[in-house]
């Protein structure tokens, strides 16, 4: 009981550090106009039923008893639809992640990842028996530098460098130069490995993401792509080659050794991609309130804050302090809107920040009521700061 006892001390020092610095996390439950979510599409809240009566277990995983035709089916025809050979069902985005990089480069190899990379795929990396590498975010000169170091320095044309990036970053809301980055990965011979997370079901033809809409399938290694996000519903597939399917079914850890997901999960996903797939008018809706956001919102420049250039759903409001994102995000959120800020270690020290998604159920009343209540505070928040010099 003592040694318990010291642990929890341990545990509540390092909680009341963060805590004084203002960055500790705690579960809430966010009600009102929904700014917040990544349900881009309003696909979460569709309540239609599979229609099928099937097993709520898998009763075990995918190499024991959890296979089943449906999955496989799942897994070819959204494969298919997205412009590879073959993909690989997961149970999260995390773990296809993470699972991913952990198991994909050797000793000799080096992964390299966009400074802003999910943080899913960061654990991946440390989890590799590779060294991995940062390059500053979406700068290709500096990871031409990384791939000359790594070109110079390689004693077995079997070594392998990997690049890693976000189609779509979560949280800054820009895209990653993906036609360049094609470009340099052949130069050099490496590997791209593409998250399409928050761009499946928001670009492409039928939601298809980005990397379709750019007709970049041949040259990509592999694509994850997520299910929580526009699709509405939960798990990741790999998207790839066929041998690259036979490597992860072999080798990648999170799959091999996770219970299978159920029949009913598996005919949900296929519903869910099928409604992804039809959301024509949802991704039209989208962009208009996109483009609206931008006239009526980001028009407004403070002092002291900021808004990150962005044409998609994810717009970021850079406050620069924690107290201040924090305030903002508490005003707001009494306002009736859905948000909260965003602080370190989440984004790094300096950009903290209000993260706003927007989805095509917002409504035009919705972004105008927003607008004025984000101005007034900020307004009076300068006039403070202005007073106080």
């Amino acid at each position: 009981m003592v040694l318990e006892n010291s642990i929890e001390q341990r545990l509540n020092k390092r909680l009341l550090a963060r805590q004084q610095k203002g960055v500790r996390r705690a579960l809430q439950l966010y009600p009102g106009d929904d700014f917040c979510s990544n349900d881009y599409l309003g696909l979460a809240q569709n309540e239609e039923p599979t229609n099928a009566k099937l097993n709520n277990g898998s009763t075990g995983s995918r190499l024991i008893s959890g296979n089943s035709r449906h999955t496989e089916e799942f897994e070819q025809g959204f494969a298919r639809h997205h412009g590879f050979e073959h993909s690989l069902l997961f149970s999260s985005g995390y773990a296809a992640n993470s699972g991913l990089l952990a198991c994909i480069a050797q000793h000799d190899d080096l992964l390299i990842l966009d400074a802003l990379a999910h943080a899913s795929l960061i654990d991946g990396a440390r989890l590799s028996r590779a060294p991995y590498l940062n390059f500053a975010h979406n700068d290709l000169a500096d990871l031409t530098r990384l791939l000359d170091a790594f070109e110079n320095t390689r004693t077995s044309p079997e070594q392998q460098v990997f690049v890693v990036v976000e189609s779509l970053y979560s949280m800054d809301g820009d895209q990653a130069p993906l036609q360049q980055l094609v470009e340099l990965c052949q130069r050099y011979k490496a590997a791209l490995i593409v998250d399409e997370a928050h761009a499946l079901g928001v670009y492409g033809e039928h939601g298809a993401g980005l990397i379709a809409q750019l007709n970049l399938q041949a040259a990509i290694f592999a694509s994850i792509f997520t299910f929580g996000k526009a699709m509405g519903s939960h798990g990741a597939v790999i998207a790839g080659s066929s041998i690259l399917r036979d490597y992860l079914v072999n080798y990648c850890r999170p799959f091999i050794y996770t219970t299978a997901p159920s029949p009913q999960t598996v005919a949900t996903l296929d519903k869910a991609h099928q409604q992804l797939c039809e959301a024509d008018s949802q991704r039209e809706s989208l962009q208009n309130n996109i483009a609206y956001f931008s006239e009526t919102v980001k028009s407004a420049r403070f002092n002291n804050a900021y808004w990150l250039e962005s044409d998609s759903p994810i717009q970021a409001l850079i406050v620069g302090d924690a107290q201040g994102a924090k305030d903002l995000g508490t005003h707001l959120r009494q306002a009736g809107f859905a948000l909260k800020a965003i602080v370190s270690p989440t984004v790094p020290l300096g950009r903290e920040r209000i993260r706003i998604c927007l989805h095509s159920t917002n409504t035009y009343q919705q972004i105008d009521r927003f607008a004025c209540v984000l101005k007034s505070h900020l307004a009076a928040a300068q006039l403070v700061n202005e007073a106080s010099q």
